[in-house]
């Protein structure tokens, strides 16, 4: 049996942080509470990334809760990306049972519920804020890479916006991108060859068929009017808590492409958008990606690619980005690595296949002379965890077995009238649920298109047929009314190792 004061000792060492932090847990040896042994988290070390792992049912979920509630109740705005859907219960107070009471008696704490603050968003149908974001604000590098083109489709992509950007046509929606597309390689052919290089039929042929496929997943809903600014993300509440945002992607799993894309547009304006900070005491924003095992498997190259480069950078503008997901292995090596804090509860061993990946699991934790981990780690009960952070000086803490904290608001989800209750009382709604049908090159396009139409019909004199050919549409006093845009768009590099451009806010076209 292994010492008990020397474990203690070697806990309260490793986890007395000076800054500011917050209980996780209490410490466990042979499978039993350690009085005084407490297991902290630092806000200091938090945008250095984590990863919550385990089998399902050992109690991911509400891991996940009790450090977003850490992180409200510091002043840290938080997002979650809810899945399962079994997420939205953060916003109101947990009830107390025996369970509960039992654990809270061993660690010498009283059950406080407390329901936080609370913002809803969605990407799709479900109900809550609206997330878009404009094909502009998107970019052309962007965009090519979503669509998985080759170099010569995304040169021809990188033309479209440049030809819309020197005739002021804004491409707001996949309507605006389809229509230039569909110009370029018929009527507008001629014109756009005679400034930009020759286009060919079957290159565009081949975009417009990607794009369909990225409509069929759900993109239109996407992509458009009003679209989201970050700042919304990275509010603080009236009572000085951060704010929770529950994004709610239960039917994204069937669609991972339109998960993607959602994706890479967060990332890069994250990245784009915040400033360097350098060490900070606590982060600015940190990110939970609930059931990442999903996500992986059906990422396109450039989305893998682009959370590589993040994870590397991101943690210098204040921004952590942590994974929930069953087994370590489920995360690329890239990204593993980069993952400072670590949650791992129980694994299964059923297959042999099983036991080689829980022997993969253990060696990425730190060596422990306390715990045999490869046999300790498929006995952990529900709501145990082994746990290991980085101190404030960037080092590994000792690997602890560690009974969590319980959450103290609601372990479900809010019934539906709480949830309209919630929409109600939400200003961002207000702010992003009416959509906006903006004139764009859509409706540029048409104009033109009628307009030549009309001439073509219309008998007129040669010279005064010269002349209407002379004019151009952009002198024509009606469309140049329907012309209004945005302006001022910023090109701007995000991730040099990519070249993935972020989003530039444009004016209001009112």
């Amino acid at each position: 049996m292994a010492d008990k004061a020397a474990f203690r000792e070697t806990v309260n060492q490793g986890y007395a942080f000076k800054g500011e932090h917050f209980d996780l847990g209490i410490a466990m040896l042979d499978k039993e509470v350690v009085e005084g042994a407490m297991v902290c988290l630092p806000l200091q070390t938090m945008n250095r990334h984590g990863l919550i792992a385990g089998a399902t049912g050992t109690g991911k979920t509400k891991t996940l809760q009790v450090l977003a509630e850490g992180l409200s109740d510091a002043s840290v705005p938080v997002m979650l990306m809810d899945i399962k859907g079994d997420l939205s219960g953060i916003a109101a107070a947990g009830q107390i049972n025996d369970k509960i009471a039992q654990r809270l008696a061993k660690m010498g704490k009283e059950f406080k519920p407390s329901a936080f603050p609370v913002e809803l968003l969605s990407i799709s149908e479900e109900r809550g804020v609206r997330m878009r974001s404009t094909v502009i604000e998107f970019g052309p590098i962007l965009l090519s890479r979503i669509l998985n083109l080759n170099d010569t489709q995304e040169g021809v992509v990188s033309m479209i916006f440049k030809y819309c950007d020197d005739n002021q046509m804004p491409l707001l929606d996949l309507k605006d991108f389809i229509k230039v597309l569909q110009y370029i390689g018929n009527e507008g052919k001629k014109e756009v060859e005679a400034t930009y290089g020759k286009i060919s039929t079957t290159t565009t042929g081949t975009i417009l068929r990607k794009v369909i496929e990225l409509q069929q997943q759900g993109a239109d809903q996407f992509f458009g009017e009003p679209s989201f600014e970050i700042d919304d993300l990275m509010r603080i509440s009236d009572d000085g808590r951060g704010m929770i945002s529950v994004l709610r992607v239960t039917d994204m799993q069937n669609r991972p492409k339109l998960f993607s894309t959602f994706m890479l547009s967060l990332l890069a304006e994250l990245y784009a958008t915040l400033p360097e900070e350098g060490d900070l005491d606590k982060p600015k924003f940190i990110m939970f990606i609930d059931e990442a095992h999903l996500v992986f498997p059906e990422a396109t190259s450039a989305l893998l690619q682009q959370l590589e480069t993040v994870i590397k950078l991101i943690r210098s503008k204040g921004v952590g980005i942590f994974f929930i997901t069953q087994n370590p292995q489920d995360i690329p090596a890239s990204i593993l690595s980069q993952l400072g804090l670590k949650i791992q509860h129980a694994l299964r061993a059923f297959t042999a296949a099983d036991r080689k990946a829980i022997k993969q699991a253990a060696e990425n934790y730190p060596e422990t002379d306390f715990y045999d981990v490869d046999e300790l780690i498929t006995e952990l009960g529900t709501g145990e965890a082994f746990v290991t952070v980085l101190n404030e000086k960037g080092i590994p803490t000792p690997l602890v077995h560690t009974m969590l904290v319980p959450p103290r608001s609601r372990m479900d989800v809010l019934t539906e009238s709480e949830l309209t209750q919630l929409e109600r009382s939400s200003t961002l709604v207000k702010k992003y649920n009416t959509v906006i049908d903006s004139n764009s090159a859509y409706e540029i396009l048409t104009a033109k298109l009628k307009q030549a139409a009309e001439m073509e019909s219309k008998p007129v004199d040669k010279p005064a047929k010269k002349a209407a050919k002379e004019e151009s549409i952009f002198d024509n006093t009606v469309v140049r009314q329907a012309t209004r845009t945005a302006t001022n768009i910023i090109t701007r590099s995000l991730l040099g190792a990519l070249g993935l451009s972020g989003r530039s806010r444009k004016k209001s076209l009112f």
